[in-house]
């Protein structure tokens, strides 16, 4: 008789300790959650610093007179000057600066429309249509943004001399008129915002390209306007080598122009530095309340082309 001799199945140890869970190492940023926020809010707090103390430093000497520029601390506030200051600065010289400025509202609201409506009506076209050499011409476009205006400033004084525009409006407006990289960003917001299907559907009821391109694809592409617009805007009213190589005839100027021409004669005239500081700060009010009013077309125009 044949006997079993394979073993009895293995009994489990139920006393036998269970494993236990790996726990996951703990990251240094929850350890220490409180030192990564005081090091980036340190960060931008220093930014912030570096970035308002100049206006800081401006407001403050604003309403200061001639004495107590010299005899108190810069961020020290003397008798208080400013309002004095901007009358004496807008009456100075039979109101030149109030003429210095209207030249600048001319040159950068004037210019910086003219300019988005060009850079539009480019970025449209290289985004709409299909021509022989389209990339190649966009490509010479591009390598505009690379040559910087200053380097460009002599050659376009010597064109404008020969037809007669030397020390006139038009020796400033007409170069700000090109934009390399206004026309890169209206195509890229043209191509995300446009879609072919419109229109080719406002073209088949009878609109004609232009009609296009002001009824259906300028609305669409309003947050590109206001983008460039600002940019535009932001560029001529800081511009200054161009003005100073175009223009001889101070009743030209633009503010900043003009201001660099006070304080070239600051230590022959010392009573000027109040209006060179005054006017500083009068220059710098338009820029913030444009960026004010338009801030919310301009972050949402700068947010789409990101994603585009």
């Amino acid at each position: 008789m044949a006997v079993d001799t394979a073993a009895p199945p293995a009994v489990p140890n139920t006393h036998a300790p269970l494993p236990q869970a790996r726990r996951a190492p703990r990251r240094t940023s929850d350890r220490h959650p409180w030192s990564s926020r005081v090091i980036v809010n340190g960060l931008l707090a220093a930014v912030a610093l570096y970035t308002l103390m100049p206006l800081s430093w401006l407001l403050v000497n604003a309403t200061k007179s001639n004495g107590d520029l010299f005899g108190r601390p810069g961020f020290l506030f003397g008798e208080f000057h400013l309002f004095t200051n901007i009358a004496e600065l807008f009456a100075h010289q039979d109101g030149i600066f109030g003429r210095w400025l209207a030249n600048t509202l001319l040159y950068s609201v004037v210019g910086a429309l003219a300019s988005t409506l060009v850079s539009l009506l480019a970025g449209y076209a290289f985004a709409t249509y299909d021509f022989a050499g389209k990339e190649k011409v966009y490509g010479l476009v591009l390598l505009g943004i690379l040559v910087p205006h200053t380097v460009i400033s002599l050659p376009m004084y010597l064109l404008a001399s020969q037809v007669g525009l030397v020390n006139s409006y038009w020796a400033v407006l007409i170069p700000g008129l090109v934009n390399p990289f206004g026309v890169y960003l209206a195509r890229v917001f043209a191509e995300g915002y446009v879609p072919g299907e419109t229109l080719e559907a406002a073209r088949m009821d009878g609109a004609g390209e232009l009609r296009t391109f002001r009824s259906v694809a300028l609305p669409m592409m309003a947050p590109a306007f206001v983008t460039l617009f600002l940019f535009s805007f932001t560029a001529s009213w800081n511009n200054f080598f161009l003005p100073l190589v175009m223009l001889n005839d101070s009743s030209l100027y633009p503010v900043a122009l003009g201001l660099f021409s006070w304080n070239a004669v600051l230590p022959q005239q010392p009573q000027l530095y109040a209006f060179v500081i005054t006017g500083s700060l009068v220059s710098v009010l338009p820029l913030v309340v444009a960026f004010l009013v338009l801030q919310r077309h301009w972050r949402s125009g700068l947010t789409a082309g990101a994603v585009k």
